[in-house]
């Protein structure tokens, strides 16, 4: 169910964003042409919406305390891709992003450890996220939306880390 403040939210992004037709790619800088122009301003930057998306997922995971990223079916799925030979970690999982003209809005879901202070935990991946996507892409980050979707706790089994044997 969508409320009218997120629609509202979501109709405001989607009139700032500037996004191209090409693959969710937005410009940053317009530059401009010819050889009288200097040479840092000849052409445009554009970034896609997958870089910003990888930056944040990085920044977050860096942050302790944070166990794991995105829903539980994503997390499956994922934890069976990630054992496929010659698969490798997404770093997207679990971030989504809106990426306009100057601007960018951020969602993630994660899995915290047990035990931290899980406020004290978001405000830092908030500030390390915001942080990294500003000083990597130029992109002004207007929001960081963090959903906390489980706890793992200490006796949970982790498909993803191989289990001690209990006897030798």
């Amino acid at each position: 169910m969508t409320t009218a403040a997120q629609t509202a939210t979501t109709e405001s992004r989607s009139e700032k964003s500037g996004r191209t037709a090409q693959g969710g790619a937005t410009t940053v800088s317009g530059g401009s042409t010819g050889a009288a122009e200097p040479a840092a301003t000849r052409g445009r930057t554009s970034i896609a919406d997958v870089v910003v998306v990888k930056i944040a997922g990085m920044a977050a995971r860096e942050i302790p305390g944070v166990y794991a990223m995105g829903g539980g079916l994503s997390r499956t799925i994922g934890a069976v891709r990630d054992r496929v030979p010659g698969g490798r970690p997404n770093v997207g999982r679990g971030v989504k992003v809106e990426v306009g003209e100057r601007q960018t809005a951020i969602d993630l879901d994660l899995v915290v450890e047990y035990g931290v202070p899980i406020a004290d935990l978001a405000r830092d991946v908030r500030e390390n996220v915001i942080d990294a996507v500003e000083r990597i892409s130029g992109l002004e980050v207007v929001e960081v939306n963090i959903t906390v979707n489980d706890v793992h706790l200490p006796d949970d089994e982790d498909p993803e880390r191989p289990v001690e044997a209990r006897v030798e």
